[in-house]
């Protein structure tokens, strides 16, 4: 049965930077996220906030190593691990195959540190996402990271690959389109392994990060709502299309204010929708489930937020 929730209340919790993209919730309940000025911060529920170290770039995604660090995917820097005691980061990938790692935005973890994570675009970084969108490039990967540091590329021509969870067997892996509106699955193990299909299509906006709760279903955040204008250019002639991202920003399309999350079991069934108060929080782009609350990261707030479910 699908729950979709009346709106619901957040609580916001402001740190000191904006644009904390994404959460990661520990077993104490500590929260992590990281602001475009690349400190990556703990904050705690019951109040506090403060600073485990910083990156050389823009972190985007993080994740729990198995060995206790933290995996950050840092968009114009790589992915890398950041001791959370000490602030020390190792770098584990600038670019696979030849080819740098543009924008590393999202990642999942294996139980024996195997790393799944995307590279949202060969085209354009971080800082021109829009474009990359609106001339919708597809040169998008997912990469996986062998415990031994062997880096291998599973699937290219992505629509911005964004977000990535893995199933709670590690059946099989999921990255999101953002361009795309999809969730795209890649099998990892059993009779279908190797096969690539969609887990979910035709989204209700454009999804951003995604992650595996404590629920076992895969949250995914809509950034915001399906545009019919963006459709409409997407669609029009590569000319158009670039003409329209050397507009001045101010008459550019721009994200609807919104906090929404959606929740997907292993069949790709619509479990929740969680429409939140965007009054005083919005752009959700990163999510967690933790024991029956969703924690929310944004691309622009300079705040992370949190409602029951």
């Amino acid at each position: 049965m699908t729950t979709i929730a009346p709106t619901h209340a957040l609580t916001v919790f402001r740190v000191p930077g904006h644009g904390a993209e994404d959460v990661l919730v520990a077993d104490d309940g500590t929260v992590y996220t990281a602001t475009e000025d690349g400190v990556v911060h703990a904050v705690d529920p019951a109040g506090g906030v403060r600073t485990i170290g910083r990156t050389p770039g823009r972190p985007l995604g993080l994740e729990h190593l198995p060995d206790g660090r933290l995996l950050v995917c840092a968009a114009d820097a790589g992915l890398l691990a950041m001791d959370p005691d000490t602030g020390r980061v190792e770098t584990l990938a600038t670019a696979v195959d030849g080819k740098p790692v543009l924008v590393c935005n999202n990642a999942a973890v294996g139980a024996d540190g195997t790393i799944w994570f995307s590279d949202s675009s060969q085209a354009y970084p971080l800082a021109r996402w829009k474009a990359d969108f609106v001339e919708g490039t597809r040169t998008g990967r997912l990469i996986r990271r062998d415990p031994d540091g062997t880096l291998t590329v599973l699937i290219e021509g992505l629509a911005f690959a964004n977000g990535v969870a893995l199933a709670p067997d590690e059946s099989f892996v999921a990255v999101a389109e953002s361009g795309g509106r999809t969730v795209v699955r890649l099998w990892l193990a059993g009779e279908r392994a190797g096969e690539r299909d969609l887990l979910v299509q035709d989204l209700p906006g454009y999804p951003d990060n995604i992650a595996l709760g404590s629920d076992g279903l895969i949250w995914v955040t809509i950034a915001s709502p399906y545009d019919a204008v963006v459709d409409r250019l997407q669609r029009a002639p590569m000319l158009v299309r670039r003409l329209v991202t050397r507009l001045p920003e101010a008459v550019q399309p721009k994200p609807q204010r919104t906090a929404r999350a959606q929740a997907y079991d292993v069949e790709g069934r619509l479990v929740h929708d969680v429409r939140a108060d965007a009054t005083h929080f919005h752009m959700a782009t990163g999510v967690r489930e933790h024991h029956g609350r969703l924690w929310f990261g944004s691309l622009v707030e300079p705040a992370i937020a949190v409602t029951d479910l």
